[in-house]
């Protein structure tokens, strides 16, 4: 594995603690999470007593005040440990970061300090049946009626979306303005008319709950617009894209170099024609490969890392990121599986999961074609 120098002594510290505790109260229970279709609520609050929910918030909010490499040691070692099912980065990297950089600071009162004790658990609503990478063609509409908004619609493959608290919910204000019609509201699942609908079976990341939403009249309080005013909503989203496909970087390439450590482990012990696999020259080369890929593709996501640090990481750049690191962990996935031959198939082995958990990466965050689009259109008009 390649030295980082991005992350000093007091980072891997950190990232030592967040090991620690994931191995004790993540990773014994994982199995049965998944049975459930969701984690312990309990994980959420301990989580959030360790510091480990929304790291970047201000502390004066009750939060660390930590720069985004310390959320980026969360997500890693969250998929490390193949702990699919835990949804904090969405909660303190996607839904926390639109509150604090287009809140105002009655909502940043209200909501940020219990998202960071995990009090209140979040999520996004962008991704509708018919609207998916789209944003722009979302259907659900927020119409405003005195001191408040009545929003309708639905929304699907929410994720957090049984346990949430509070969404961010996409909606129209102004249909009539494409997507300087959309807005951006905070709304709390308590409310009559909000329903959660069924938790979606899929066939990976069996332990994160997926939901469908549905809005029918919602009363949402006209304070709750997030933005300051309408048609903000799609700027905002644009903005706050580049951070979530870095997020979602991280985590492929973390669970590449994850994959790989399995492989390794298992073709020095398994045997054929009575020599270890990792003795035959297609299992070297093949992990060699790999290797390789994995480590050129950690140097490019800490180069983006570090672009994001300074605010320079640019939505064509996060886009090709997001695609290049989630097609390797794809591949990764796939080829280790192949390595570890019949019992590579067999969900008690952690690659078999970790394959199919990776399949969803290539789809959401907008699917890699979209990723490509947005490339094309930067680099050629």
């Amino acid at each position: 594995m390649l030295p980082r120098k991005l992350f000093d002594s007091d980072l891997e510290g950190f990232r030592d603690s967040v090991r620690k505790f994931l191995d004790k109260e993540a990773v014994p229970f994982h199995e049965q999470w998944e049975k459930d279709g969701q984690v312990s609520r309990e994980l959420w609050l301990k989580g959030g007593e360790m510091g480990f929910l929304c790291p970047t918030a201000p502390e004066a909010y009750g939060g660390l005040g930590c720069d985004f490499r310390y959320s980026a040691v969360v997500m890693e070692e969250i998929s490390r440990t193949g702990c699919s099912g835990i949804g904090w980065p969405l909660h303190s990297d996607i839904v926390m970061p639109y509150i604090q950089n287009w809140g105002n600071e009655e909502q940043k009162q209200k909501y940020i300090p219990k998202l960071i004790t995990g009090e209140m658990i979040g999520a996004i609503a962008m991704t509708e049946p018919g609207a998916g990478s789209d944003l722009q063609g979302v259907k659900s509409t927020a119409v405003k009626n005195g001191d408040h908004y009545v929003l309708n619609g639905s929304k699907t493959f929410i994720t957090n979306g049984q346990m949430a608290d509070l969404v961010i919910v996409v909606a129209k204000t102004d249909p009539s303005k494409g997507a300087a019609g959309i807005s951006l509201f905070l709304v709390e699942t308590q409310w009559d008319g909000f329903e959660k609908g069924s938790n979606l079976d899929k066939i990976g990341m069996k332990a994160q709950d997926t939901s469908e939403l549905f809005f029918n009249d919602v009363k949402v309080p006209a304070e709750n617009l997030l933005g300051g005013q309408e048609g903000t909503g799609f700027m905002a989203l644009m903005q706050e894209l580049p951070q979530e496909r870095l997020l979602v970087a991280l985590t492929a390439v973390a669970a590449c170099e994850a994959a790989l450590d399995w492989t390794k482990d298992y073709i020095k012990e398994r045997k054929a024609f009575g020599k270890p696999i990792c003795k035959f020259q297609n299992t070297r080369f093949k992990m060699a490969e790999l290797i390789t890929e994995t480590n050129a593709m950690r140097a490019y996501t800490d180069f983006c890392l570090e672009l994001h640090l300074d605010k320079k990481l640019d939505i064509p750049t996060a886009a090709g990121l997001k695609q290049i690191t989630t097609d390797l962990q794809f591949k990764v996935m796939d080829e280790c599986v192949q390595l570890h031959g019949g019992y590579g198939y067999m969900t008690e082995y952690p690659i078999a999961r970790a394959w199919a958990d990776s399949r969803v990466q290539k789809i959401y965050a907008g699917t890699n074609e979209i990723m490509k689009e947005i490339v094309a259109r930067a680099e050629l008009g």
